[in-house]
């Protein structure tokens, strides 16, 4: 595998961990989404999928610029 492929799919675990914690503080706080867990998971599905898609799409052209 890439390494760039690779590292896009780490951000995308990254952006799907921060969000399901930000929503696990959010419960244990005492606050109510009204979702339920599949609902949550199918919504970390799809964050994972668009960071790491974001994150495979600007690392070339960060890279050029040398900014990484």
């Amino acid at each position: 595998m890439p390494s760039r492929a690779r590292s896009a799919g780490l951000w995308g675990v990254v952006g799907t961990l921060a969000f399901l914690v930000l929503v696990q503080g959010y419960r244990l706080v005492g606050g109510s989404l009204g979702l339920g867990i599949g609902a949550t998971v199918g919504i970390a599905v799809v964050i994972a999928v668009v960071v790491g898609i974001a994150a495979y799409a600007t690392e070339s052209r960060l890279a050029t610029k040398g900014r990484t």
